[in-house]
């Protein structure tokens, strides 16, 4: 049978991908050639979360983000607990994700708790999401960009208000203001605008923000303690307060007292390790998109986008996981352990 021949057609190139290079294009010439609020704007680095509504300094940018991140968090929960009721058996579509989420969580929690994974599982589990959401949003574009301007306090570089609408500013970003003139100063205190501009974000990362990755580090080690106690009972707290063999055997009986001293540290170290980590990653990512976005702005930030992406996952993994092998471990006996190797030992020497 005769072969018909095949002609190689030219590869076109698709429609989306000439409105992506137009995008491309357009997004250099902002940023790089024309002047005015297009210009990129360098950030003012802030490490304290700052506030929302002036005069009610509680309610700051990161705790709303926190609160945008946990009602995100209830609607997806209702929106399951809708999926399930309905009783489809087969998940479709957005819960195929978190299904498999969940599943790799309880299989992660189950390989590591054993029996006592029913009662770890919601607490590593919720620390996750809730790492997982507040990181993922903050990809949404206009988060940590979209604020009010306020006066520069002299430490941060300062920019020119332009109007766009009436009651609607932006920050010049071709027309850097590092002295504010008296006059200039005087003649806008009246409208109540500043001069030396920089911008305030209604939303900013929560893990950007200390308390937040602290009280997450706090309520983690807390609940290895509460484990330890529900688990052992007092003797949980031998590990740290351990003068049983200080009379039998007071040299190596000191030695284990300064070892459970070590340990009794460890735990509060366990809360610097949990909240720093945290925080220095996602902070840096966001002051990195910040620092390359105001001199590329085209093509390398969408890269960077790519990248926060997977830190954000790994970010949430790393300190969901910590908490469950810490709270793993403070169910253990650590004198069990040693009794058992000791016995075992016995066993298996041989007999004269």
């Amino acid at each position: 049978m005769a072969s018909t021949p095949t002609t190689n057609k030219p590869r076109r190139i698709g429609f989306k991908r000439w409105i992506v290079l137009a995008l491309i294009v357009l997004g250099a010439y902002l940023a790089f050639f024309a002047k005015g609020i297009f210009t990129p704007v360098s950030p003012a680095v802030v490490l304290p979360g700052e506030p929302v509504w002036h005069g009610v300094t509680w309610m700051t940018n990161t705790l709303l983000s926190t609160l945008v991140a946990d009602v995100l968090l209830f609607l997806l929960a209702f929106s399951g607990y809708r999926y399930v009721k309905s009783g489809k058996l087969v998940p479709q579509g957005f819960y195929n994700f978190w299904e498999f989420l969940v599943e790799f969580l309880w299989n992660s929690t189950e390989s590591t708790a054993g029996k006592w994974a029913r009662r770890i599982f919601p607490w590593m589990a919720t620390i996750f999401l809730l790492v997982f959401m507040a990181n993922m949003i903050r990809i949404i574009p206009g988060f940590e960009t979209i604020g009010w301007l306020e006066q520069s306090d002299g430490h941060h570089q300062g920019y020119a208000p332009v109007q766009l609408l009436p009651g609607l500013y932006a920050a010049d970003g071709s027309r850097p203001v590092d002295v504010v003139a008296a006059e200039g100063e005087g003649e806008h205190a009246a409208d109540g605008l500043c001069t030396s501009c920089i911008v305030v974000p209604f939303l900013r990362g929560a893990a950007t923000d200390l308390n937040f990755t602290f009280a997450l580090a706090v309520i983690a080690v807390v609940m290895c303690e509460v484990f330890g106690v529900w688990a052992l009972g007092a003797a949980y707290f031998g590990k740290f307060f351990n003068t049983g063999g200080m009379i039998s055997r007071p040299f190596f009986g000191v030695i284990d007292f300064g070892v459970g001293l070590l340990e009794l540290v460890s735990e509060f170290s366990k809360i610097l390790s949990f909240g720093f980590r945290l925080f220095g990653n996602i902070f840096a990512g966001a002051l990195l998109l910040s620092i390359v976005g105001a001199l590329t702005a085209v093509v390398v930030p969408s890269m960077l986008y790519a990248l926060e992406i997977f830190v954000g996952i790994i970010q949430a993994y790393v300190f969901a996981m910590l908490a469950l092998v810490f709270m793993s471990q403070a169910t253990v006996s650590h004198h069990a352990e040693g009794h058992a190797e000791h016995s075992e030992a016995h066993e298996a020497a041989p007999a004269h």
